[in-house]
């Protein structure tokens, strides 16, 4: 092959991997969903799954299957540096999680009857302690308590 042709196809060939690069992390992102109920698997007024472990650029999509649901941050449950998020009644929300940490989410009008969930990305440790000094209330408190011990014990079983 003439050095020409040779350069050209080394060229290409670069200029094609080099387009590529911005893909390479979004490629390996996967993409989960998460339920808003009337009743499930644990009860009546509750998201399925209610815990849920993601790899950090992962997105999760809470769809209200059932209606008279959102799905929202709760505050003081989100990683530094993560935005919190707030879906609108009755409207699916997609969100993709860049920071690692513990992410506790409501149902905002069914937060009293426990209709509330976690994502976890990544390290729970991040945040692990600050997103259990949250203050819910009613059954959520108790709800809540059972999903940050999964994540506790998921970072201790990572030691």
């Amino acid at each position: 092959m003439k050095p020409f042709k040779k350069s050209l196809l080394a060229a290409a060939a670069l200029a094609v991997t080099v387009a590529a690069v911005p893909f390479a992390g979004t490629a390996a992102a996967a993409d989960h969903e998460v339920k808003m109920l009337n009743r499930g698997a644990a009860g009546m007024m509750v998201f399925e799954p209610a815990y849920l472990e993601v790899a950090p650029g992962d997105t999760v999509t809470f769809v209200p299957t059932d209606p008279s649901h959102n799905a929202e941050s709760l505050p003081g449950m989100t990683p530094a540096g993560a935005e919190p998020f707030k879906g609108k009644m009755n409207q699916p929300v997609t969100v993709t999680f860049e920071q690692e940490g513990v992410y506790g989410y409501k149902c905002l009008p069914h937060l009293a009857l426990g209709m509330v969930g976690v994502v976890v990305v990544g390290d729970p440790g991040a945040n692990l302690d600050e997103a259990a000094e949250a203050k819910l209330p009613g059954k959520a408190k108790t709800v809540m308590a059972d999903l940050l011990a999964q994540a506790e014990a998921q970072l201790a079983e990572a030691k």
